[in-house]
């Protein structure tokens, strides 16, 4: 008999949580302006919102923390950091943050200026906002299949070279900073990029003298994509597909809280020496000191630690399994999806979820809202919300796809929370018909407003 798979980890501590009452959440987030960001964690059953800085370090971690050498400048923990990512990532010059948009701030800092351009594969929120809270514009390249659900497309995040090429040609190079390739895509439904496209893009922009960097949150999720999906590299370590696929670019950005493996942290690495000098000025004026970056030395360590555990084959393949789980589960109940399964995340396209919900009224929102009511479970709107208005007009941006994001935490909920997810959901579901109105603003902030809007019923 062919032993059946399992988790590459035990459970050493488990933390309580609490369940409530429909009544009781129908409450709670009319108190919360209908916007699950305002939800103080008690009142979550199972936390979906995002996998930023919200899963389970390991035994080794930890013991980085006790190590932790606090050091104001060149901690021994610091260099245990630089030395894994010289030797993992394969960047010479870095600077920690005390997590991703820190790292985008100093970048953008260093390179943008009004009415640049930044074109890539549909940049994430902060990213976006970073661009255009500096009167720059960012867009979007991303190969039309990511925005079709039922598509099968195994690499959804590409970037398509016509659509690339079209804007290195209408725009002079000293518009165009940098383009930015996001690996695993977020905002396209944590699909991955394949080292082909990556490759391709390199090649074209350096026709075009433009500097390639990566949004590397999830790097290590994609690598385990072009590992399984990409015939010429089924062989290949996700050591080794991470270090070909960062040398296709000039520096990267990166949520550390993700692929890092942290609760909190981020980097900023580059090849160029100059850069790093420039970019270490705005560091020190944000974030502080070039060698520990607003994070503690215990943080660092455990950044180092984690960035050589997720880089590992077993524990890839274990935290993509589990979404694959939630999402196929969802699938069986008829629910729609973005397909193939990403790497963090389920989407669910709450267009065709909620066909009676006008697209003016929020429908990943409303669905949002309808789970959590259902079963406590908190995910979080990829939509209109989160599209924010345009900077120029002020009118509402419809993006091509309205989802709703289900974000696994690392080695957080076991196979039983996936199926309470799916069954939750599935409820919602099965009374869809009903839901017939969504939500309309109360009040907004200028931008990246998803994160602290107030709502109320249409």
């Amino acid at each position: 008999m062919e032993l059946p798979w399992a988790e590459p980890y035990k459970i050493k501590m488990t933390e309580e949580i609490f369940t409530s009452s429909r009544e009781e959440r129908e409450k709670w987030i009319e108190e919360a302006g209908f916007n699950l960001f305002n939800l103080s964690s008690d009142k979550v059953y199972i936390d979906l919102l995002t996998d930023s800085g919200t899963g389970s370090m390991s035994d080794r971690q930890w013991a980085e923390m006790m190590l932790g050498d606090e050091s104001y400048a060149g901690s021994q923990s610091y260099l245990k950091l630089q030395k894994v990512i010289k030797d993992t990532l394969g960047f010479p010059y870095f600077l920690p943050t005390h997590q991703g948009r820190a790292a985008e701030n100093i970048l953008f800092s260093a390179l943008l200026k009004e009415g640049m351009v930044v074109p890539g594969n549909s940049h994430f929120d902060t990213t976006k906002g970073h661009i255009e809270f500096r009167k720059a514009h960012a867009i979007d390249c991303t190969i039309e299949e990511a925005f079709d659900i039922d598509d099968l497309h195994p690499f959804k995040g590409n970037i398509d070279l016509n659509k690339l090429e079209e804007v290195y040609k209408t725009h002079s190079k000293e518009q165009i900073p940098l383009c930015l390739i996001t690996v695993t895509c977020n905002s396209s439904g944590g699909q991955p990029v394949s080292m082909e496209n990556i490759k391709a893009v390199k090649e074209l922009s350096d026709q075009y003298g433009i500097p390639v960097f990566f949004d590397a949150a999830r790097f290590a999720e994609n690598a385990y994509f072009i590992k399984e999906r990409e015939a010429n590299y089924k062989d290949k370590s996700i050591k080794e597909i991470v270090k070909e696929m960062f040398s296709y670019g000039a520096g990267f950005t990166m949520s550390a809280k993700k692929d890092g493996l942290v609760n909190i942290g981020g980097l900023l690495a580059m090849r160029d020496e100059e850069l790093f000098r420039t970019c270490g000025n705005f560091g020190i004026i944000y974030e502080g000191y070039i060698t520990y970056g607003g994070l503690a030395g215990r943080d660092l360590g455990a950044l180092a630690q984690g960035l050589m555990e997720s880089t590992e084959y077993p524990y890839l393949q274990a935290r993509i399994h589990q979404v694959e789980y939630l999402g196929k589960k969802l699938m069986e109940y008829g629910i729609p999806v973005q397909q193939p399964i990403g790497g963090h995340a389920v989407f669910v396209d709450a267009l065709k979820f909620l066909p009676n919900v006008p697209r003016a009224e929020y429908p990943a929102q409303t669905l949002g809202i309808e789970l959590y009511k259902e079963g406590g479970v908190r995910g979080v709107e990829i939509g209109t919300l989160l599209a924010d208005r345009d900077p120029e007009t002020r009118e509402d941006r419809f993006p091509k796809l309205e989802l709703l994001r289900l974000a696994i935490p690392r080695k957080v909920y076991s196979y039983k929370h996936m199926d309470y997810i799916a069954a939750a959901l599935k409820n919602v579901y099965d009374r869809r018909n009903e839901i017939r109105s969504g939500y309309e603003i109360v009040w907004e902030p200028e931008i990246l407003r998803h994160f602290t809007v107030k709502l109320k019923k249409k």
